[in-house]
């Protein structure tokens, strides 16, 4: 079966040579939708257009014309595009003649594209004629260069299955021909000095339509299959393989190539299919495009005695800790850990089948790193300190601040086991100065703190709980996993009214089971404190009303003592104010009044042991 052809030749040429045929010369080549496509520009002269009209009507003059044999219809364009007659239209010769007889040239432009898209669209449909399985033909005559585009359309149009002849006169650009019409060129392309010239082509044109089936009388070339069409032939190729540009080779559709597949990771291509597979280690599942890892440990497909360790398609063994891996790759042997492993155990080491633990002497504690021992356990903490950096504070009491930072990390068992602290400071926006897992010593801290630059601009102390919150107690950022129980202390240390809310921020921090401290030097709010800080307020709320007396709180600011020897959390006061004069005489008069019931006491019995002694003599 023949495909679609679209001849786009400007051709009105080809047809004329011929002297007119009796009814014993119709070409007998079977169906064939033919559809002449002609240029009708300005540019054409009315005494062209005459011959143009004569070329075609000795070309219809040697074809079997009927609506069962060979179909025509003609269409002009300029600027636009006409229909003089469908492909359905006339069934007879002379009525045909007598409509090609009576067009009139539309005498404008050259929009060859636009007529090469309407006859695709509109002259081969069924609505206007086209026969299904027919071969359609267009034959294109123009004398010049084509004013839009007609290489993509004309590429459509080919790959709609329709042959183009495209026939250039004069003026006619061989570059827009070429462009036009189907491969091979040599006999597609035609291009003539004068419109007096087209009829040298009509004999050929008749032969390619009429003539011989050239894919078994001649060399065609075709790498797999040759397909005949009136007076010409085309290559096709098997399926899996697409057509070279040359028209006659063929290449094979790699899809893998292209991409053209949904291989999860190997693609094999054969022509037009492919298969998938997968990397060494893996298997290809059931829908035969994706993969899954060869997991031998999960499958039970190894001999370890305790750990298998898996990679895709193979294993490899390993212990549990306190356990060395044999020469064999297999099995294991219990090490003695305290023999073995930098225990760190300050007293004495106890082994375990593979790991170990500390004990202290009587009398003495364990403490919280596991190792070392004392009287009793330091209260190791996370240690997040937010410090104001706002405008307000000024640099010189910035450097306060950092001192009473310093003061602070002094009073704590800092080490990796131990206390871990991290530094926000905040004033329009927030910064994390250092993370909890940042340093482990407290040398390494107090270094740090000593970098950290003054940011100034605003007091934004509810941005900063919030940032304390969401992001400094993370595990992430150093914090221990809150199953350890390891306490979580926020420590707020601002200068001034907040200009955002701070409520939220502060309840959802206690709520989050942070321990939050609040201290406040100068113009600090101290209801904004109270409610910052956790309850008893007495113990976690600081204020004092200038820079130089902070030293005085980080004094009195135990957070990682034993109970026994925390001074305990105090607010610092004004010594001048009167509520300090009443309490320091209450706790005055108190003390005065249990050292003289000790002495009363006291004389008691050295009354009594008097007497003793004067009843013995």
């Amino acid at each position: 079966m023949m495909g679609k052809f679209f001849i786009l030749l400007s051709l009105a040429v080809l047809a004329a040579a011929r002297p007119k045929a009796g009814p014993e010369q119709k070409c007998k080549s079977g169906p064939v939708d033919l559809v002449f496509l002609i240029d009708s520009s300005r540019s054409v002269r009315p005494h062209e257009f005459e011959t143009m009209r004569k070329f075609m009507i000795d070309i219809l003059d040697t074809l079997d014309i009927g609506l069962n044999a060979t179909r025509v219809g003609v269409v002009q364009y300029s600027s636009q595009v006409r229909s003089e007659f469908s492909l359905k239209t006339h069934a007879k010769l002379e009525s045909m003649v007598k409509g090609i007889n009576q067009i009139i040239p539309l005498a404008q432009g050259t929009m060859t594209g636009l007529a090469i898209r309407y006859v695709m669209n509109e002259a081969f449909t069924a609505a206007a004629g086209d026969r299904p399985k027919v071969p359609n033909v267009v034959v294109i005559v123009t004398d010049g260069r084509p004013q839009d585009r007609v290489a993509e359309v004309a590429a459509e149009a080919r790959e709609k299955g329709i042959e183009i002849y495209a026939v250039g006169v004069a003026r006619a650009d061989m570059t827009s021909l070429r462009a036009m019409a189907s491969p091979p060129f040599e006999d597609h392309v035609f291009l003539v000095e004068s419109f007096d010239l087209i009829h040298q082509f009509g004999l050929q044109f008749q032969d390619k339509l009429c003539g011989m089936d050239l894919c078994l009388e001649s060399d065609h070339g075709c790498e797999h299959v040759c397909e005949n069409s009136p007076g010409s032939f085309h290559c096709l190729c098997l399926p899996g393989y697409t057509l070279d540009p040359d028209g006659k080779t063929c290449s094979a559709i790699d899809l893998c190539a292209e991409g053209k597949h949904n291989c999860e990771q190997i693609c094999v291509s054969s022509p037009g299919s492919f298969t998938c597979d997968c990397n060494k280690g893996y298997k290809l599942n059931d829908d035969k495009r994706t993969c899954s890892t060869i997991d031998l440990c999960a499958e039970g497909k190894h001999d370890c005695e305790q750990i298998c360790l898996s990679a895709p398609g193979v294993f490899s063994c390993d212990c549990n800790k306190g356990f060395k891996l044999n020469r064999d790759k297999r099995t294991c042997t219990n090490m003695d850990m305290c023999k073995t492993a930098a225990h760190g155990c300050e007293h004495q080491c106890v082994n375990t089948p593979g790991s170990y633990y500390c004990v202290c002497p009587e009398g003495q504690l364990l403490q919280e790193d596991g190792k070392s021992c004392g009287t009793c356990k330091s209260a190791n903490i996370d240690l997040v300190l937010v410090i104001d950096g706002s405008k307000s504070v000024r640099p010189q009491n910035f450097e306060l601040v950092k001192q009473f930072v310093n003061q602070v990390v002094d009073s704590l068992d800092v080490s990796a086991h131990g206390t871990r602290v991290g530094l926000v400071q905040y004033s329009s926006r927030v910064r994390t100065e250092f993370s909890l897992n940042a340093f482990h010593t407290a040398e390494e801290i107090k270094a740090a703190v000593m970098k950290v630059d003054y940011m100034e601009k605003g007091t934004m102390t509810g941005l900063a709980l919030k940032h304390m919150l969401e992001n400094s107690f993370l595990e992430a950022e150093g914090a221990r996993p809150a199953a350890r129980n390891i306490p979580r202390v926020g420590l707020v240390f601002t200068d001034g009214r907040s200009q955002d809310d701070i409520t939220e921020y502060a309840k959802k921090a206690k709520e989050a089971g942070i321990t939050m401290y609040a201290v406040g030097v100068g113009k600090a709010v101290e209801d904004e404190l109270r409610e910052i800080a956790s309850d008893p307020l007495e113990k976690h709320f600081y204020y004092t009303t200038d820079f130089t007396a902070i030293s005085t709180i980080a004094e009195n600011l135990k957070l990682n003592v034993c109970p026994e020897e925390s001074l305990g959390e105090i607010e610092v006061k004004d010594p001048c104010a009167c509520e300090s004069l009443v309490e320091f005489q209450q706790a005055t008069m108190s003390s005065l009044d249990q050292i003289t019931q000790k002495l009363a006491g006291m004389t008691a019995r050295l009354e009594q042991l008097e007497n003793q002694l004067l009843s013995r003599k």
